[in-house]
């Protein structure tokens, strides 16, 4: 028996007729879990604490917090402002630099294929591409570099950076409705199609012409439904990602 479920859900090349035939000025895409599979803020955090690019003591401290968000005590704007405000001292550069080692290795190899032809086929239709996330700015605009999306359409977690020194001073972590927020901010109050990938999209697929969900976790595939949006699950997703990947 055909569900409501199953109708909504997309084929590759059903997915890349529906959106090309929109003929979309702005696309507007989260990036893990949407664009790449997994959670490439957590991974280059743990990966940088690794490399040492952070004292020990922080290392402990980012640990503790992330132990207590999932357990559900710090929320998903602290975590995210949290994960990028560690690198305070750093020269921008520095991180810079890593976030691209980072990606070239372990973010690049796991793009879906499907979305990045989308993109690029948006790309060649003229469409203005933005990346909307909240890991951390230096792994996004890294990551989004390939598909053609500039530094000037990121908007991601970032603090400000005085004399070329990372502070402590948060400008921006766009998750939930603060998605929606940065991308009114930016002059985007009603994009032609947003893809997002968690519940943490929501807001900013709500205020879409036309939304949809790549590669859902489960609270985003039942808004999805409950919004008639289409949805798509790439080849080679490692299943359903639970409410806190993919952000």
């Amino acid at each position: 028996m055909t569900t409501e479920l199953d109708t909504a859900q997309l084929k590759a090349e059903e997915l890349h007729r529906k959106v090309l035939e929109l003929k979309p000025r702005v696309a507007v895409f989260d990036c893990d879990g949407t664009l790449w599979d997994g959670d490439a803020g957590f991974g280059f955090m743990n990966w940088s604490l690794e490399q040492g690019l952070v004292s020990r003591s922080t290392s402990d401290w980012i640990d503790t917090r992330h132990r207590a968000y999932r357990a559900g005590t710090v929320s998903e704007v602290q975590i995210c402002g949290e994960m990028v405000q560690i690198y305070a001292g750093l020269r921008e550069a520095e991180l810079r630099e890593a976030a691209g080692r980072y990606v070239s290795e372990y973010v690049m190899p796991r793009v879906f294929p499907e979305v990045a032809r989308l993109v690029a086929a948006l790309g060649e239709q003229g469409a203005e591409l933005w990346a909307v996330s909240s890991t951390n700015k230096w792994v996004i605009v890294e990551g989004v570099r390939a598909f053609g999306i500039p530094e000037a359409r990121v908007l991601a977690a970032e603090v400000a950076v005085a004399n070329g020194l990372i502070t402590s001073t948060l400008v921006d972590v766009p998750t939930d409705e603060g998605k929606a927020v940065a991308l009114r901010r930016a002059g985007q109050d009603r994009p032609e199609v947003v893809f997002g990938n968690s519940i943490h999209d929501l807001a900013m697929l709500e205020m879409a012409a036309h939304a949809f969900a790549i590669n859902p976790s489960p609270a985003l595939l039942r808004a999805a439904v409950q919004h008639g949006w289409g949805w798509f699950r790439p080849a080679g997703a490692e299943g359903m990602l639970s409410d806190v990947v993919g952000k």
